[in-house]
């Protein structure tokens, strides 16, 4: 791992990846295949260079063994991306919609040392106090009301009405957001992560954060943000605000992912071409673990920053520029033979590994896992509304995520009352046809997203009129 005496960014040979033209990550090519240009990256060494948006360009590491290199070698490989020169330079455009992901915030994802010890551990004991019981209390209360906002239509998208929003409340419910601050972190979350106006959206988030934490400090509940606000690590206001963005985070984007990537496989058939139905009699705890090694829900992140030029088998990292992790190549690697024919929980790099490895492993397995069950005990007849094999995936460098994930099964009556109030931006209105294989135009807008806005409400609030919690 050492560098080489003399070696430049220039050096490496003729056939390495880093002479090879750059591969976007974000366009649909890479969405609808990615494992083809891991396979071809992997045969050039264990890097290759990428662009994660216009402007913005990396390295990638593809291969698992050089993952676990960089990600448990801290001392060559940092993650405070306040060493990013380019960014410091003014070379990379400062609306891309890579920037909320990657830009440096005082959180324990973006520290390194004793800075990222002090921040990680108090993360870790705030997470280490939510009672196993409530979380899946939490979890299904708020799939209840979700599944009640569509059950009775025998059509819905399970990944736009289901897999993205329960997630997204679930960190309101866990922050102890009033109503109005939880819609407006749920909107602007949601924006970040499908890179939608970002500039507006990462201020609106800051905005109802650092108001979420002046409430808190006013008003201590049995709450992450006032866990958080006790512990003993006394995290200022700022320090505090960016501890919650890097745990919904962490929690949203994958935990959508990992749960409407682990009912694509439930859901299809059990080869090829065989019918869209519930697929092998797979149990869901199988079915996530098929996700984290072979679809995982963030499939290129973990940016490091070499502290100076490196040499990696050949391929040399430049100093102070992005170095990305690819757990879906790490994951698929054709040395890890024996692990993935047993698909080997300890192997995958799905959750990471290192000083930086994920610290909520286990609520957010709880979390995915009662989510799926609940859909599918409730809705015992779902079924995919086009082939598996015609889902359309996002484009994006990070996740591995869905576009839609269509759905049929017999309607049924909801089984709570409606209150009348409705979501401010319903999702149903922004669908696509849950009956083609591709999205199209949005169909016609319920009657209530024609109402003035001053009489709608966002989901959280929506769903506090539900449940009063």
């Amino acid at each position: 791992m050492d560098p080489q005496p003399g070696a430049t960014p220039y050096t490496a040979p003729a056939g390495c990846p880093m002479h090879q033209q750059r591969t976007a990550l974000y366009g649909p090519e890479f969405a609808a295949d990615p494992h083809r240009f891991y396979d071809a990256a992997r045969t050039h060494g264990p890097a290759a260079p990428i662009e994660l948006s216009p402007g913005v360009e990396a390295t990638l590491i593809v291969q698992h063994e050089a993952a676990l290199r960089v990600l448990q070698n801290p001392a060559l490989f940092a993650r405070d991306s306040r060493r990013w020169a380019a960014l410091r330079e003014g070379a990379v455009p400062m609306d891309s919609p890579v920037l909320p992901m990657m830009v440096y915030r005082p959180n324990c994802l973006f520290t390194d040392g004793a800075e990222h010890l002090r921040l990680r551990k108090a993360v870790t004991e705030s997470l280490s106090r939510l009672n196993s019981s409530r979380l899946s209390r939490d979890v299904e209360r708020i799939a209840d009301y979700l599944i009640d906002q569509f059950i009775e239509r025998g059509t819905a998208d399970l990944l736009n009405e289901y897999a993205k929003l329960l997630p997204l409340l679930l960190f309101n419910q866990l922050f102890g957001c009033p109503g109005d601050i939880g819609d407006r972190l749920t909107r602007s979350m949601s924006a970040i992560f499908d890179g939608e106006d970002v500039l507006r959206a990462n201020a609106e988030l800051t905005e109802c954060l650092m108001e979420l934490v002046a409430l808190k400090r006013r008003q201590p509940g049995e709450d992450i943000t006032s866990w958080l606000i006790q512990h003993p690590a006394g995290l200022r206001d700022e320090e505090l605000k960016d501890q919650l963005v890097v745990l919904m985070g962490a929690g949203v984007e994958p935990e959508r992912n990992l749960i409407a990537n682990a009912l694509l496989l439930m859901l299809a058939g059990e080869a090829p071409g065989a019918p869209e139905r519930r697929g092998s009699g797979m149990l869901v705890e199988d079915a996530l673990d098929d996700v984290l090694w072979n679809n995982p829900p963030i499939a290129n992140y973990a940016t490091h920053f070499p502290v100076q030029d490196i040499e990696l088998d050949g391929v040399v990292l430049k100093a102070e520029t992005p170095v990305l992790i690819s757990f879906a190549a790490a994951n698929s690697d054709p040395g890890l033979t024996d692990a993935r024919q047993t698909l080997s929980k300890g192997a995958h790099l799905a959750w990471g590994a290192g000083p930086h490895v994920c610290p909520a492993k286990s609520p957010a397995t709880l979390i995915a896992l009662t989510a799926i069950e609940k859909i599918l005990n409730t809705v015992p007849d779902l079924a995919l509304a086009v082939p598996a094999s015609g889902v359309a995936w996002r484009p994006g460098p990070f996740h591995r995520a869905l576009v839609a994930l269509p759905v049929r099964f017999t309607p049924t009556a909801a089984r709570r009352a409606a209150t009348g109030a409705q979501p401010a931006a319903p999702v149903s209105a922004q669908l696509p046809d849950p009956f083609r294989n591709t999205p199209s135009a949005p169909s016609a807008a319920p009657r209530h997203a024609q109402e003035p806005a001053k009489k709608q409400k966002g989901w959280w609030s929506s769903f506090l009129d539900v449940f009063r919690v």
